[in-house]
């Protein structure tokens, strides 16, 4: 009796443990289905909520483009070095270092003797003219007397000619004068002095519009050197930016093309430049080429050493395109996820072109149509 009671109750033990085997499992959110890499996610899952999906679109993304440090340089054909004209004292300095000056403003003026000896060589060639003139005039007369008697059979033939040799003569002392004069001139006009008034100040003017960035003169100084600049004038209105360009990118610049400009004193701002100069030699250290090109800068807001990068596009070519948020980098791959269905998602393994903007151009493993999750995807990444 007491052994038939052990084995029912026995049994009734083996049977509430084998009890809870048979109870189907918790559901979860997310499955994946090993076989296939399928993600599930149940219809009544918060997830979808977070998930956002959209069709893959074409779109105009270069085809082939680089990107450089820049800098921002003074434009070298806007550069002006003022020297002096003459040697001389300077009594008055007009300006000051960073002040900005119009094309023929006065900088600066000066006392020079050579003023004073411009002046009197005019005056002297002003009279060599003068008597060059009155020596025509008499070897003309004569001339015309000498043929009259010879005529009348009152003198030699070689009268007349030597009278006619003296004529050529005057005629040429004549234009040569007049030739010294004019050279007189000019150097009275290009230091802006009357003839006949001594001691004038010679007024040295800026040769170009552009700010003063370099100054070594002030008022006092006795300067016997024509050679040293004592002011640079910088035309400000367009900069240069220097770009060191790889030397595999090269191909793609020619003179004119336009390369797009972002400088870290703006951030956000894209200024177009165009091609200016290319050197004609490889850095052996770095294995670029250095380019220039021309920055419009009418408002002043580029400054010299600003740094920034340049961007210079190739070509544009169409090709399927998502945005930022969908591609996921997962175990070395770059990972999109295809929606199948509602709740069913799909790891495609892409290949991505370099990012544009907000966009990574899809090279391989999508197409134009396909349903892919653009906003959430990382909470599909572990499932």
């Amino acid at each position: 009796m007491r052994r038939r009671a052990f084995v029912f109750a026995l049994l009734a033990w083996l049977s509430g443990c084998g009890g809870s085997a048979s109870d189907p499992p918790a559901k979860e959110s997310a499955q994946r289905k090993p076989e296939s890499g399928l993600i599930e996610i149940p219809p009544d899952s918060p997830k979808l909520a977070h998930i956002r999906v959209a069709e893959v679109e074409l779109a105009e993304l270069p085809a082939d483009e680089f990107t450089a440090p820049g800098q921002i340089e003074v434009n070298p054909n806007r550069v002006s070095k003022v020297l002096l004209p003459v040697p001389g004292r300077v009594t008055d300095v007009m300006v000051a270092f960073g002040d900005a000056v119009e094309k023929n403003q006065p900088l600066l003026r000066m006392e020079s003797p050579d003023a004073d000896a411009a002046i009197s060589a005019y005056l002297s060639a002003e009279s060599d003219v003068a008597q060059a003139e009155a020596a025509l005039h008499k070897a003309v007369t004569d001339l015309g007397r000498v043929q009259d008697l010879f005529r009348g059979d009152a003198i030699a033939k070689k009268e007349v000619v030597a009278a006619e040799t003296a004529v050529a003569q005057a005629k040429a002392v004549v234009r040569q004068a007049q030739a010294s004069l004019q050279q007189a001139r000019a150097r009275l006009d290009m230091l802006e002095l009357e003839p006949g008034v001594f001691r004038q100040k010679i007024v040295v003017r800026a040769p170009l519009s552009g700010k003063i960035t370099e100054m070594t003169v002030v008022a006092g100084e006795y300067r016997n050197d024509l050679s040293t600049p004592v002011l640079t004038i910088a035309d400000l209105s367009t900069v240069w930016v220097s770009a060191d360009v790889p030397e595999s990118s090269i191909r793609m610049v020619k003179l004119g093309e336009r390369f797009d400009v972002t400088l870290a004193a703006y951030p956000g701002e894209i200024f177009q430049s165009r091609v200016a100069r290319i050197a004609d030699r490889v850095d052996p250290q770095t294995r670029t080429i250095e380019v220039w090109a021309e920055l419009a800068n009418p408002q002043g807001r580029f400054r010299t050493e600003m740094f920034g990068e340049v961007r210079h596009v190739e070509e544009f070519r169409e090709t399927p395109a998502v945005p930022v948020g969908a591609v996921v980098q997962a175990q070395n791959k770059t990972i999109v996820y295809r929606e199948l269905s509602k709740g069913r998602f799909q790891p495609v393994e892409v290949v991505a072109g370099k990012r544009s903007g907000n966009l990574f151009p899809i090279l391989r493993g999508l197409k134009q149509g396909d349903r892919i999750v653009v906003d959430g995807a990382m909470l599909l990444r572990g499932h």
